[in-house]
C-alpha cells in the first residue's frame, strides 16, 4: 500500500513538471504583439515667388507671390512596418501675378492630393541615414484666371498622373536636441491632363465640342517636378519645420504653353501620433516603428 502511495505521488509530480514545462512552452510561441505605428503629421504654411505662363490667356510672362497650405501624414505600413511606408499628402496653391507693365494681374489656384507607397532602406552607408523609394499617385486641378483677356478669362487645369516619390532622410543631433533632415521629391512620369485647342472657347466645349481635351501625359507634353528640402527640429513632442520647396508644372500642346514654377519657404509644425484605444493602452511597453524619425 506505501509503495503504491509512493508511485502516485511520484506520478503527480512527473505531472505536475510536465505541465509546467507546456505551459512554459506556450508562452514562449505566443506572437510578439503588433509594434505601436506612430502617424508623423505635419502642416506647412509656404511662401514665396512664382512665374506663371499660360498663352491661352496672354503669350506674357506673369511674375508675382507664391502661396500654399499643405497637410502631409506618413506611417508605416503594417503588413512590413519596418521595410514599407505610406504618405498622404493634400495641398492647396495661390498664385498672385502680374504682367511686366504691371497693370493686369492673373490669378491662379490649385488643389492637389497624393497618395505614395515606398520601400525604405535604414542605415545607409552611414547610423541614421534611410532612403525611401516608391509609387506615387497624384491629383492636381485649379484654374487660371485674367479678366483682362478679350477672349478667354478662365484657364482650367486638370491633371491626373502616376511617378515616382522618393525621400532622404537624416536623423541626427546638435548637441542634445534631435534633428531630422528631410529631401522629398515627387516626380509624375504618364497620366491623363486636360487642355482645349488653341483660341478654343469653353463656351464651345459647353455646347459640345469636346473632341481633342483629353490627353495622354508623358515627359514629351509635360514635365511636373515638386520637391522640398527640410530640417525637423524636436522640441519635446512638437517637431517644428524650416525648409525650401520647389513647384514646377509645364505642360506644351495644341500650340498652348503653361509654366507655373515657383520658389518658397517652408514653415511647419506637426509630431507624432498614436490611435491609443483600449488595446493600445495595454501595450505602451510595445516597440514602436516610425516612418521617420529615430
Amino acid at each position: 500500500m506505501s509503495q503504491l502511495k509512493v508511485n502516485t505521488q511520484a506520478l503527480f509530480f512527473m505531472l505536475l513538471v510536465a505541465w509546467s514545462a507546456m505551459c512554459a512552452r506556450a508562452q514562449d510561441t505566443v506572437p510578439d504583439p503588433k509594434p505601436l505605428r506612430p502617424v508623423a503629421a505635419m502642416f506647412q504654411v509656404q511662401y514665396g515667388h512664382a512665374a506663371v505662363t499660360d498663352t491661352y490667356l496672354s503669350p506674357l510672362k506673369y511674375t508675382g507671390h507664391a502661396i500654399a497650405l499643405r497637410y502631409e501624414a506618413q506611417q508605416a505600413t503594417e503588413f512590413s512596418p519596418k521595410k514599407w511606408t505610406r504618405l498622404l499628402r493634400f495641398g492647396v496653391d495661390y498664385d498672385y501675378t502680374h504682367n511686366p507693365a504691371g497693370n493686369h494681374n492673373m490669378h491662379t489656384l490649385m488643389v492637389d492630393a497624393a497618395w505614395a507607397l515606398m520601400h525604405r532602406w535604414s542605415n545607409v552607408a552611414t547610423q541614421g541615414l534611410q532612403l525611401q523609394l516608391g509609387g506615387e499617385t497624384q491629383f492636381r486641378g485649379g484654374a487660371a484666371y485674367n479678366a483682362y483677356n478679350s477672349n478667354n478669362v478662365v484657364s482650367a487645369h486638370i491633371h491626373w498622373n502616376i511617378g515616382v516619390m522618393a525621400q532622404a532622410i537624416y536623423n541626427t543631433h546638435i548637441k542634445r536636441m534631435p534633428l531630422t533632415l528631410r529631401y522629398q521629391a515627387l516626380l509624375p512620369v504618364a497620366g491623363a491632363f486636360f487642355a482645349p485647342d488653341y483660341d478654343e472657347a469653353y463656351y464651345e466645349i459647353y455646347l459640345g465640342n469636346h473632341k481633342n481635351l483629353a490627353h495622354l501625359g508623358w515627359w514629351g507634353n509635360r514635365f511636373d517636378l515638386d520637391h522640398t528640402l527640410a530640417a525637423d527640429f524636436h522640441l519635446g513632442n512638437t517637431i517644428v519645420s524650416i525648409g525650401y520647396r520647389n513647384r514646377i508644372n509645364k505642360s506644351w500642346i495644341n500650340g498652348i504653353d503653361t509654366r507655373n514654377i515657383a520658389h518658397m519657404i517652408v514653415l511647419g509644425i506637426g509630431g507624432e501620433f498614436m490611435n491609443l484605444g483600449a488595446k493600445s493602452r495595454n501595450k505602451l511597453n510595445v516597440n514602436s516603428i516610425s516612418s521617420i524619425y529615430q
